[in-house]
């Protein structure tokens, strides 16, 4: 990646995030994207405290069955719903950063809704 490319998606990650704001009722389901894995948390944004966090590294997927990246952030949002289900939260706000709403981002909000969660 060149410079001008980081630049871009640094403005597109603050525009985005100048949008949300989470609070206790609603908080920010905010999602980091690596080559290797997948990472999501809900943010209270008000009080500054992650609420519940999980990613694609601690799912439990059974050994030698092979799991694609975009199954694996569904099946991330699904937990990160249940997650958020236990701690009392129904609604999210989505906080795509600098990420397209696209592939595996795309795959993690429509797991969550599976999951009962309200982005």
């Amino acid at each position: 990646m060149n410079k001008k490319h980081n630049e871009i998606k640094r403005r597109r990650a603050i525009r985005n995030r100048a949008k949300i704001t989470g609070i206790a009722s609603s908080p920010r389901l905010s999602v980091f994207r690596s080559n290797t894995g997948l990472y999501a948390q809900l943010i209270d944004d008000e009080s500054g405290k992650t609420v519940v966090s999980f990613s694609t590294r601690k799912l439990a997927i059974a050994k030698g069955e092979k799991v694609n990246k975009t199954k694996q952030a569904e099946m991330l949002g699904k937990q990160i719903a249940e997650m958020a289900k236990k701690a009392g939260i129904t609604k999210a706000i989505m906080d795509r950063g600098s990420y397209r709403y696209h592939g595996r981002v795309k795959a993690l909000a429509d797991g969550a809704r599976a999951g009962g969660l309200k982005i």
